[in-house]
């Protein structure tokens, strides 16, 4: 944990002089992808030791397929020696560490490498073996129409700004990123001159980096105060069951839920902070004219806190890791998109027992509260005071519901999560199934999706 501190801290220091001092305008593209990935693999070797092996290995088999494999199936066997070969890490881990392995190992880089290389096969696959009709809108915008040479594959996968703790990021971005033309390319996207500016601006990322930075700060603070007083475990302890009653217990999950946050707001935000101050995550311009630099932010913390259902909430948590499943999983499943959607998210996530609760809970109450939104909401929408209602409700409901699914994400095993659930009485899992056999959702075929994209493309291009 040290190592992973130390080395952000540096990642940061190293990213202002990138900007400064390797700026497209002061070093070739070629240059700044070889400093990029020169410290990725330092950084990694330093935090790693030998274990690092992994990552390299890992990212020049998936070269040799980029190479090698057709175009119709290169998403396929990237997709299968990518995840195989993080499975296979994930379960010698379990036989090696057991549950006490620290959250900063090896296998955090191999998973955002395995989001990147993924997702790059995919756009590829996009680019060159669809056609554009076949393709959504994003699909379109994303599509990579080229093989990149090894010097910007590396880059891409290992570079000192995401190697640690990410975020997966989008290949057309990173390469425009590196070529200087990132954030012209956003400003074109949102029409700069209808946002009040009579040239093109270049917008500094200082603020947001020292926004961020602010937060991580709270973050860490939180976390060294808050988060070894309210341990997840306690919420099993037999005394604690005994004495507690059990309104109380949910008020206490929901506690020891809000304390363990903060790690992920430190580690995710501070990551951020890193690409900003290299210049890199600028994504336009908001409605009052302010520059956004929120491209790669992983979390919306006020969205978090104030969601008024599961998918608003799963939406603002783990940003890209969300948008990386559905461009590589929900967009492209025949069927079922919602379920294997949340499978790939456990297996992504390694083999505990737990992740497995979690996600297979999260697939009943995510379509159970589809059901109850899509049935009931509009009931509420006719007065003030019963829109509040509705959102105060929804909000408490949401907030329990979170802290119900991901409590076994916390405690990894068999044991401790059955007798958590065994505790509350399994009520959530019980409703939602209730709500299901009431209000039953038709899972929406890839045909249906199909269609739908085709219609948002033909009325994107009539306009």
């Amino acid at each position: 944990q040290i190592n992973f501190v130390a080395c952000q801290l540096f990642a940061l220091l190293a990213a202002f002089w990138f900007r400064i001092y390797l700026s497209p305008s002061h070093a070739s593209s070629a240059v700044r992808h070889a400093f990029a990935t020169l410290f990725g693999i330092y950084f990694a070797v330093f935090c790693f030791g030998w274990y690092s092996i992994h990552l390299f290995v890992l990212v020049m088999m998936n070269y040799g397929i980029m190479n090698m494999a057709s175009i119709p199936n290169i998403h396929r066997y990237s997709f299968v020696v990518a995840m195989g070969y993080l499975t296979l890490c994930h379960i010698s881990r379990i036989y090696i560490f057991h549950y006490g392995i620290l959250t900063t190992d090896f296998s955090g880089p191999l998973m955002i490498i395995t989001q990147k290389i993924t997702t790059l096969a995919c756009q590829l696959h996009d680019g060159i073996g669809r056609q554009a009709e076949e393709l959504t809108a994003e699909q379109n915008r994303l599509a990579v129409k080229s093989r990149p040479s090894l010097l910007e594959y590396l880059s891409y996968l290992l570079n000192f700004m995401s190697i640690i703790a990410g975020p997966c990021s989008n290949y057309k971005d990173y390469i425009a990123f590196i070529e200087g033309r990132h954030v012209h390319m956003k400003l074109l996207e949102v029409n700069w001159k209808q946002k009040g500016y009579n040239r093109l601006p270049d917008p500094s990322p200082t603020g947001a980096v020292m926004y961020k930075l602010c937060i991580t700060l709270v973050s860490l603070i939180l976390f060294l105060t808050l988060t070894k007083n309210f341990p997840m475990a306690y919420i099993i302890d037999n005394e604690f069951l005994d004495r507690t009653p059990f309104l109380s217990r949910l008020g206490y999950l929901y506690v020891v839920t809000q304390a363990a946050k903060p790690k992920y707001y430190f580690a995710w935000t501070l990551a951020d902070a890193v690409n900003n101050a290299a210049g890199y995550g600028f994504s336009g311009v908001d409605e009052r004219g302010t520059f956004r630099w929120d491209l790669l932010s992983n979390l919306n913390i006020w969205n978090i806190e104030t969601a008024t259902s599961f998918k608003m909430y799963i939406e603002n948590w783990n940003i890209q890791t969300a948008a990386w499943l559905k461009r590589v999983c929900y967009d492209r499943a025949p069927w079922y998109p919602t379920a294997l959607t949340f499978i790939l998210s456990a297996l992504w996530h390694g083999i505990y027992p737990g992740y497995y609760f979690t996600f297979l809970t999260g697939i009943l109450i995510t379509l159970a509260a589809r059901a109850i939104r899509n049935n009931c909401r509009h009931y509420f929408l006719s007065s003030v005071p019963l829109k509040i209602a509705y959102d105060v409700v929804t909000w408490a409901v949401t907030q329990l519901a979170v802290c119900y699914t991901v409590a076994p994400f916390v405690m990894l095993a068999v044991e401790p999560t059955i007798k958590f659930y065994k505790s509350v009485y399994f009520h959530m899992h019980i409703l939602s199934i209730l709500v299901l056999l009431l209000l039953p959702i038709r899972p929406q075929t890839h045909s249906v999706r199909r269609a739908q994209n085709q219609a948002m493309l033909n009325s994107i291009k009539s306009k």
